[in-house]
């Protein structure tokens, strides 16, 4: 498992941060993956938007301001997975960043890419707050348990991981 990479989950939250240190902690020197998971093309969506009866579009963005929207949600999960990178990189990991399409779910996807880096452990911080049944997991965490190839560490941020 040493040798396989670490993929850690990273949305930019305080969560994510402290799964990022807490990784650090517990899987020091191994390299790691920091994955964040971005929603291409949503602005998109708005270009099917209906029209209201009268023949006037309910939104006014086309296809220029939406690739507009679009490139800025890139640009912005670039930068994202640039500081969650530096965050592992200052704990001790051998960390890259990488952006990555959602395909149907954040857990699906963080999934998909530790199938393909063959990954020794996923990490996920969880931020516990949707409702009962995810009140101490977390929707996303949840699933990637049920999914994951490999083992998963979860952090929640009320119960923080002590280095002695």
């Amino acid at each position: 498992m040493s040798e396989r990479p670490v993929i850690i989950g990273f949305d930019g939250t305080p969560a994510a941060e402290q799964a990022v240190r807490e990784a650090a902690m517990v899987l020091a020197a191994r390299r790691a993956l920091v994955v964040v998971v971005w929603e291409a093309g949503r602005a998109y969506e708005l270009l099917d938007v209906p029209t209201l009866s009268v023949g006037v579009p309910v939104s006014g963005i086309d296809i220029r301001a939406a690739t507009e929207v679009d490139n800025a949600a890139a640009e912005n999960a670039r930068r994202m997975a640039e500081h969650g990178t530096a965050l592992a990189t200052q704990g001790g990991l051998q960390a890259e960043g990488m952006v990555v399409a959602d395909d149907i779910t954040v857990a699906a996807t963080l999934v998909r890419v530790a199938k393909e880096q063959d990954a020794g452990v996923i990490v996920v911080g969880s931020h516990g707050h949707h409702g009962i049944t995810e009140l101490l997991l977390g929707s996303t965490a949840r699933e990637v348990i049920k999914q994951a190839p490999c083992p998963v560490l979860i952090t929640r941020p009320d119960h923080p991981v002590r280095h002695h």
